[in-house]
């Protein structure tokens, strides 16, 4: 009964050993597919932010509203100055010329900005897309471990069921 005792236990040991990797390999799968559900979400944000119209942020607009805001504000102090102290054809052509410089810093602002901000979603992508690529690594490393182990305890059980006969 001995003999048969330990052929047994070798037998349950291989077949335990090959339960825990296919259970193991289950639980990678999952973590695999949560780590790819991430990294999809994470180029959908990528996709969504990079391609925005920068002049039509928030921020943007604000700040267009405000240089229209000081544009309206020197027309009518112009036209309140010429119709006071008869300003003259140059001083109108001045505060058009100054209007235009405003509009066009304002512009060239926020395109700069908007530049900067693509640069800082793809860099933050980039981060974030290589560290779930690192985690999916990770799983493959410790899968080939977890198939490593089940292996060795299945010959270790075979080793045993053969020493016992």
């Amino acid at each position: 009964m001995g003999l048969l005792g330990g052929a047994i236990g070798a037998g349950l040991g291989a077949v335990g050993s090959i339960f825990g990797g296919i259970a193991a390999s289950k639980a990678i799968k999952n973590v695999k597919n949560n780590i790819n559900a991430q990294r999809s979400a994470n180029k959908d944000w990528y996709d969504r932010r990079y391609n925005e119209d920068a002049t039509q942020r928030a921020d943007a607009v604000a700040a267009v509203n405000r240089v229209e805001q000081g544009i309206r504000e020197r027309n009518r102090q112009a036209a309140g100055t010429q119709a006071v102290m008869g300003g003259t054809e140059e001083s109108v052509a001045a505060t058009k010329a100054a209007n235009n410089q405003a509009i066009a810093e304002a512009t060239a602002s926020i395109a700069a900005n908007g530049e900067r901000r693509k640069d800082a979603i793809e860099a933050q992508y980039q981060a974030k897309d290589e560290a779930f690529q690192s985690q999916l690594n990770d799983l493959e490393r410790q899968k080939a471990g977890n198939v490593a182990q089940a292996i060795q305890g299945v010959a270790q059980a075979g080793a045993n069921i053969a020493g016992i006969l």
